[in-house]
């Protein structure tokens, strides 16, 4: 970094790092409109906050919790519809990348070529959905049910399924029925590969593959920790272990077997322990694949569930530690509902506790949230995503990329530290400054390497300077007393970074 960048950016952090984030002295803008915004959706892009003033709060989440009533642009429409692979199930992408065949060095070098493609171009339908597209609610549940149901791109074969689990498993069920989307992930082999349930055999099957011999505990176990009951929701090692043995035999269809199911599912009777089994003090009769489906009929329903998925809707869109009485309502309309995801949003997006001020503007944003926010703010057609996707990798929180099945954190003390607000107020600069090429047209198709449009370097575009009055509009002048203060007594040319580096464009 030059020394000009680097007195920017040290003059951001004295003037506004420690700042406690508050309301503005003065607003323009109904604080409760910011507040819906900067939780239903990724934060505002310009005209947002106006639209929303002018067709009310309630119609807004209406309109939110139905994302198909909302129409897409055409220019998103049309980025997506050049991603040839996004519309692939999980063996055709095996397939398109050629892999477990017999390769010539060139077809080799083609076909990597080709499989490093696949999370290239997830990786930027994402970006580009969260950045462009109005159904924001629809957006912000994607992220955060794929960071329940985690998958990591870095374990094998899942560097090129990441994207098919999340177009098949999550998106579409995103504001659905959460035995649905339990389900989908359940079947999936992104989840089958990435917990290692595909190995799960019945430990007395003489017919088993060495490499699948024995029972494996993995998806069991994280399935109740993680996935539905929670820590402490009252399961014991034996549920463990029964959970694992009636999920033996489901794993995934070989490229090999005839009539192949390009889903990627496939049971496996031979593989499966046909024994009765005790589950949560319930028998399950010997009966095949459908003793899975009667084990996540069993959880989807379980109170400690409810409590549990209630606890992490709070927590995500209210506050880090929420209030008891929001849980056991949120829990109380998800039983009442089977699981019914979208009424339990209405529920919390109509409670008190979502609208108590204390609240507003308290949520840290994750490395995700802040560059997304950011880049919203700015009204840029997103088309050319590497320098996000270079963020969060540098801020660790690499799309499709947390290890663990825990899935990326969302709460301050994960992501507060002296050495991310750095990051931070270096990605503000550079976006204030005009200096980062995101609404770059994409290269034209290089026939010659059959490498698709998407994933090509991107024809440089020279960005603009923000400007900080239009920013300010956008955010509906909501910046506190002491950052105006700030950005008043620096030259214009900081303004737009210091309001893009604030205390309270850090939090939502």
């Amino acid at each position: 970094m030059s020394a000009k960048p680097k007195f920017f950016v040290m003059s951001l952090l004295i003037l506004l790092v420690g700042v406690t984030p508050s309301n503005a002295a003065s607003q323009s803008v109904d604080p409760k409109v910011l507040h819906l915004i900067n939780r239903l959706s990724f934060g505002p892009r310009p005209g947002d906050v106006q639209r929303v003033e002018s067709i009310g709060v309630d119609r807004y989440i209406k309109e939110q919790l139905s994302p198909d009533t909302i129409p897409e642009s055409a220019s998103l429409k049309s980025q997506l519809a050049q991603m040839e692979t996004l519309s692939m199930k999980p063996m055709e992408l095996l397939a398109y990348g050629s892999v477990g065949q017999k390769l010539s060095r060139e077809e080799k070098r083609a076909a990597d070529r080709k499989l490093q493609a696949i999370l290239q171009q997830t990786t930027q339908a994402r970006l580009l959905r969260a950045t462009n597209s109005p159904r924001q609610l629809q957006e912000v549940m994607v992220d955060f049910w794929y960071n329940h149901f985690n998958v990591d791109a870095g374990k094998g074969r899942d560097r090129y399924w990441v994207g098919a689990y999340e177009q098949q498993a999550i998106r579409p069920l995103a504001l659905g029925r959460f035995r649905d989307l339990l389900g989908a992930t359940a079947h999936h082999p992104a989840m089958l590969y990435y917990l290692d349930n595909w190995q799960n055999t019945a430990p007395s099957n003489p017919k088993a593959r060495r490499k699948t011999q024995g029972l494996n505990e993995n998806y069991a176990r994280e399935l109740m920790e993680l996935h539905t009951l929670g820590v402490d929701g009252g399961y014991t090692q034996q549920d463990v272990i029964a959970l694992a043995k009636i999920f033996t035999g489901w794993g995934i269809t070989s490229l090999k077997q005839p009539n192949i199911n390009s889903d990627g599912f496939y049971f496996n009777p031979k593989r499966h322990d046909p024994s009765d089994k005790v589950f949560l003090g319930t028998t399950i009769k010997g009966g095949g694949e459908d003793e899975g489906e009667q084990a996540l009929d069993i959880l989807a329903r379980s109170p400690a569930t409810a409590r549990h998925i209630s606890y992490k809707l709070a927590q995500y869109f209210v506050s880090d530690r929420p209030p008891t009485a929001l849980v056991n309502r949120l829990a109380q309309r998800y039983l009442a509902t089977d699981g019914n995801i979208q009424a339990v949003l209405d529920t919390l997006f109509h409670s008190s506790e979502f609208w108590n001020t204390k609240n507003f503007n308290a949520k840290f944003k994750t490395p995700y949230q802040y560059a997304i926010s950011t880049v919203r703010a700015t009204g840029m057609e997103v088309k050319n995503t590497k320098p996000i996707v270079s963020f969060l990798q540098q801020s660790g929180m690499p799309v499709y990329g947390c290890p663990t099945p825990d899935g990326y954190k969302n709460t301050e003390e994960a992501w507060l530290n002296s050495d991310a607000m750095t990051r931070r107020l270096n990605f503000a600069t550079a976006i204030a400054g005009g200096r980062l090429p995101l609404s770059s047209l994409p290269a034209p198709m290089n026939q010659a390497n059959n490498v698709p449009k998407a994933t090509q370097s991107a024809v440089k575009v020279r960005p603009s300077p923000i400007d900080s009055l239009q920013l300010t509009n956008t955010l509906g002048n909501s910046l506190s007393s002491k950052t105006q203060s700030a950005i008043a007594s620096s030259p214009p040319q900081l303004h737009a970074a210091l309001i893009l580096g604030s205390p309270e464009f850090m939090r939502r």
